[in-house]
């Protein structure tokens, strides 16, 4: 490689420096090509989009059960919390029903 080919490569790496992003090479396999391709755009937007698929990833990727109380902490972050609804039941008269 001639000096002026690896000076372009090297202001092309420290540009990409600059924005955050690193170029690297990973193995996988052919048909995955355009997923992991799709997936490295993606992440590399720093969009909450993007960090909600890094998060879904980790947690795939890192092997451990999900956590107890998921459901519970979802529900408590509802904004209808602290709303004082009423949601009692109001027992009317039992219809008759012919089948």
């Amino acid at each position: 490689m001639s000096n002026s080919q690896k000076r372009a490569i090297q202001n092309y790496r420290s540009r990409l420096g600059e924005r955050g992003l690193a170029r690297f090479e990973v193995l996988g396999l052919d048909g995955d090509r355009a997923l992991i391709r799709s997936l490295a755009r993606r992440l590399a937007e720093d969009s909450p989009e993007a960090a909600h698929i890094r998060e879904v990833l980790t947690k795939t990727v890192s092997g451990e059960p999900p956590k107890k109380g998921g459901v519970y902490a979802w529900l408590r972050g509802s904004p209808l919390v602290g709303a004082d609804l009423d949601l009692e039941r109001v027992r009317g008269k039992v219809r008759e029903i012919d089948l």
